[in-house]
């Protein structure tokens, strides 16, 4: 076999193991544009906070304890104990359904039936008051993540891949596992939204929320409910990142590269936000492959961004959005 095709089904893979996680963040930003209808800005964000939040917690860290010793003259900082993974992410799941409910009661509660650009312009808001708020709580220093995910390359694919190809293919256990682990999540989402009576009630809120009101839906509950799975995706996000690249500003600029995954598959879909992280990530680490290296490289940095704008031009609604149909 050609040694630029063994190469190419290297990239392939990697490319596809990324694109699960582009997929992941895009759910975020699906979910709480079918239940509410506003696009959230701060999802990326929120992935940092959780982030933030869960090293904090099992680092046993003083929240607000720059702040504190800083009004308070003390250098107090950490409480002295660490806590184990399993627990610590229970409890940040716990501070992201807390979030998840003031968002609702603080923000959203008063936004009912409002124009889309103010439940955007409000989200633009949230990311910056939590990004402000994340840094005063946990410190804006780089933080590393451990949560006991494996790391480094899969030897067994290395040694299988090298008898079948004479070249070992370099795949990170990480990515091997975090590519299961959203693949799993984003299974359970779909099922949820589609076949639950949660999830029926969801769309029926994105439609009207008066009309679903009206048939004794809570709005309230549902607003929560999103928010707080939003939250929790975020989480699983952040820990994903986290541990790959260490908890720091740039984790929030995930989100980006899932608006190109979302014009894709188009802003009402589901299974438009699985197939368009699929393309994203294969697309942008072939085009890197095969392209880059003629034109000077870093293509990863634009490549979804063009082909978003190509698919704006063309197909405005993405592969699996609803037709735009304007009447006059």
């Amino acid at each position: 076999m050609p040694e630029q095709l063994v190469f190419a089904m290297e990239v392939f893979l990697n490319g596809l193991m990324a694109g699960v996680l582009y997929a992941l963040v895009a759910l975020g930003f699906v979910l709480i544009y079918k239940a509410s209808g506003i696009f959230n800005y701060a999802q990326g964000v929120m992935a940092l906070f959780s982030a933030m939040t869960l090293v904090g917690i099992m680092e046993g860290q003083v929240p607000f304890s720059h702040l504190i010793n800083a009004i308070l003259g003390t250098s107090v900082h950490h409480f002295g104990w660490h806590l184990p993974a399993v627990l610590a992410i229970l409890l940040t799941m716990g501070v992201m359904v807390l979030l998840a409910w003031l968002v609702q009661v603080v923000i959203f509660r008063h936004l009912v039936n409002q124009e889309p650009i103010i439940l955007f312009m409000a989200t633009i808001g949230l990311a910056y008051f939590l990004e402000g708020f994340g840094d005063l709580m946990w410190g804006s220093d780089i933080k590393k993540l451990d949560v006991g995910l494996p790391q480094g390359i899969n030897l067994w694919i290395d040694e299988t891949t090298f008898n079948i190809f004479d070249y070992g293919f370099f795949i990170d256990n990480l990515d091997i596992v975090a590519t299961i682990i959203a693949a799993i999540l984003v299974g359970i989402l779909v099922v949820f939204s589609q076949y639950t009576k949660q999830g029926r009630a969801m769309r029926a809120v994105a439609d009207d929320h008066q009309a679903a009101l009206s048939v004794g839906v809570s709005l309230s509950f549902i607003w929560v409910m999103v928010w707080s799975v939003a939250g929790f995706v975020a989480l699983v996000a952040g820990i994903m990142w986290g541990a790959k690249s260490g908890v720091q500003f740039s984790l929030s600029l995930i989100a980006l590269k899932a608006l190109p995954v979302l014009m894709l598959g188009g802003f009402t879909s589901i299974p438009g936000a699985i197939v368009g992280g699929l393309i994203i990530g294969v697309g942008e680490k072939l085009f890197e492959f095969a392209i880059g290296p003629i034109i000077g490289g870093a293509t990863e940095n634009w490549f979804a961004y063009v082909l978003a704008l190509v698919f704006l031009v063309f197909r405005p609604q993405g592969l699996f959005g609803d037709k735009i149909i304007e009447r006059v």
